[in-house]
Parts: structure tokens; sequence; C-alpha cells
């Protein structure tokens, strides 16, 4: 699925581990022809590099940018400022504005690009085309190209309000690295129950796998995890004895509050 004319010529800002996620996925789906693609990047990037050999101009001379119709920012947050700055006043003046960034409010963009803006919280699995997206805007333009602009590379989200986002970023954005750190710690386990260490991370990995395969039929957690344990049997005994402990609960709860916490302090 191409970007339609309304959302091209798109504008990348910053190309590190999520920029080059998100440009690795629209490549590979051809979400964005490499021809109306502006990468702006410091440094030499492989992903950027890629896009270039097909047609993307990276780093092209400051005019480019009026161009663009679609302006995604994916610099980090604490960086967000001196990256848009220089911005300031060279958009399109039909441009809208695409934030992955984790805490910086659309009002805040909105005050020094003078364009709409759409807020996504998308996962680093974007670039194999199988991630999830939050999406927020107050604008219906804005929130459209966002919107065009992630469906081919994730299962886009829409939420009611941008209170909501800080959460989404710790349930969504940031969780995948939780649920690795559990997959960690359950090969560690195994290995504490004599498996080789090889062989604990090999099993721990395609465990994650399986659970991923059973993610993608739709159906719901609660019946995904009945379909696996059965009464009384092995996998029933683990979870009574995470839930008689509390610790998979409040560990998730404490992830997800210092997550949003986090998020919220980079707005500041």
């Amino acid at each position: 699925m191409n970007t339609n004319a309304r959302a091209a010529p798109v504008a990348l800002v910053g190309c590190g581990r999520l920029g080059s996620a998100i440009l690795e996925g629209w490549l590979k789906t051809g979400a964005v022809e490499p021809r109306d693609l502006i990468v702006l990047t410091p440094s030499e990037k492989p992903a950027a590099e890629a896009a270039r050999a097909r047609g993307a101009r990276v780093n092209p001379p400051p005019a480019a940018m009026a161009e663009a119709r679609t302006v995604v920012l994916a610099v980090k947050p604490a960086m967000w400022r001196a990256a848009a700055e220089p911005l300031r006043g060279s958009l399109n003046p039909d441009a809208v504005v695409v934030s992955v960034m984790a805490g910086v409010s659309a009002a805040d963009i909105a005050a020094v690009l003078a364009r709409p803006v759409a807020r996504v919280i998308p996962t680093t699995a974007v670039a194999q085309a199988e991630g999830v997206a939050a999406l927020w805007s107050d604008d219906a333009r804005a929130r459209e190209m966002a919107r065009d602009l992630f469906a081919s590379v994730s299962d886009v989200v829409e939420l009611d309000g941008e209170r909501l986002m800080d959460a989404a970023t710790a349930v969504a954005g940031s969780a995948p690295a939780f649920i690795y750190a559990f997959v960690e710690a359950m090969a560690r386990a195994g290995e504490a129950e004599g498996l080789p260490s090889g062989a604990a991370e090999r099993l721990a990995r395609g465990a994650l796998r399986s659970a991923g395969a059973g993610v993608g039929t739709g159906e719901t957690l609660e019946a995904l995890i009945a379909r696996i344990a059965s009464p009384g049997g092995t996998t029933r005994a683990g979870l009574e004895a995470m839930a008689a402990t509390g610790d998979l609960a409040r560990a998730a709860e404490a992830a997800v509050k210092a997550a949003v916490a986090r998020a919220k302090a980079l707005s500041g």
C-alpha cells in the first residue's frame, strides 16, 4: 500500500532505533515510495543508506523540507526542540507533524512548528510490519495521515485522549522489553532446574514465538491461557503459583507505573 498523494513526500527526522525501524517497515511494505522519502539524520545509519540506494533523499538541502507534507519526528524526547527549531518556518503550509516521541505533548510541538500534530507510539516490530501503534490527535487530517503511514506496518489502536498516550507507551512501546526480560528469567529458572544454558534459552525463545503465534489468532488472552492451562496440569500449577505470590501482577504494575512516570517526566 503506497501513501496517497496527500501524505507524500514524507520527511523522517531522526533515524535512531525507532526511526530506523519505521523506515525499514516502510521500505519493506512499500507504504512510502523511496522517492517520496526525505530522511534527516546526524550520523550515517544503515536504514537511511538503504533508503538512499532506492531513491530517498538523505540530508538534502534545507529547502527540501518545504516539499514534505508529513513530517515524522523520531528523535529522542530530550533532543526534540533542538531538532524542531531549525524546521520552524520552513515547512509546507499544508504539512502535518507526526510525533513518535514518548512524553512530548502535541501542544508543545505545535507551539514550535505551528502545524497540526498527531502522536503515535509504535513498537520497533514495525520494522517487520508486525508492530502495534497507539494513535491520538485532535486534528482529523493529522490523525488520518498518521494512520495511513502506520497501518501497513502495525496494528493501529486509536485512543480518545492524549492523557492515555503515556499508559500506551508503557503497555505497548516499552512492554516488549518487559516481556523479553520475563522470558530471560524463565530461561534462567530452567537452568536452575538443570537445563543447559543454551537449551534453556532456545526453549524460552521458542515459547515466546509460540505465544506470538497464539496472539495472531485473535482470541482473547484469557482464552489463549485456557487453551494451554488444563485443570490439574503443569501449566495450571505454574499459573496458580504466580497468582498465589502476586509477584507477576506486582511486577507488571510496577513496570507500567515506572514507564508512565518516566514518560511524564520527559514532557517536563
